[in-house]
């Protein structure tokens, strides 16, 4: 009897230290797990945050950028438009000199073409005269 005690005796010890150890374990793992998780989730927001800020940041200076050029631009335009007016010889020279420079704002009137006097439709089969053989006659091209 004593033999079978032990051999009932042993496996369930090593099943009740099992199930404590295990349940010790998993208490203390998932404590450690979402820790991890929690700091992951929080870096990759932090990135995130990051390069939404760098996005936002190089828009800015973007259209700083664009600004600056439009008003150069315009600076340019004045510069030109001074010169054309103390440096051009005569009225007619000032004009398309300014001209020159608004091409958009150039609406000079063009000729209108006249349409022709000929106002049949093309064929599409060559002509022949009357009484002449037509390309689908079984004669058509050959010498007699």
């Amino acid at each position: 009897m004593e033999h079978s005690l032990l051999v009932w005796l042993l496996p369930t010890l090593a099943l009740v230290a099992g199930v404590v150890i295990g349940f010790l374990v998993a208490r203390l793992l998932p404590n450690a797990a979402p820790n991890s998780t929690q700091r992951q989730l929080d870096d990759v927001q932090e990135r995130f945050d990051t390069y939404q800020n760098e996005v936002v940041t190089h828009f800015n200076a973007t259209a700083s950028l664009i600004q600056k050029l439009s008003q150069q631009y315009h600076e340019v335009q004045e510069h030109l438009a001074e010169g054309a007016n103390r440096l051009a010889l005569d009225e007619l020279t000032r004009q398309r000199l300014l001209a020159a420079m608004h091409p958009e704002a150039q609406h000079a009137p063009r000729e209108r073409i006249t349409p022709p006097h000929y106002t049949e439709a093309p064929k599409d089969y060559a002509p022949k005269a009357p009484n002449a053989p037509g390309m689908l006659d079984e004669h058509y091209g050959l010498k007699k």
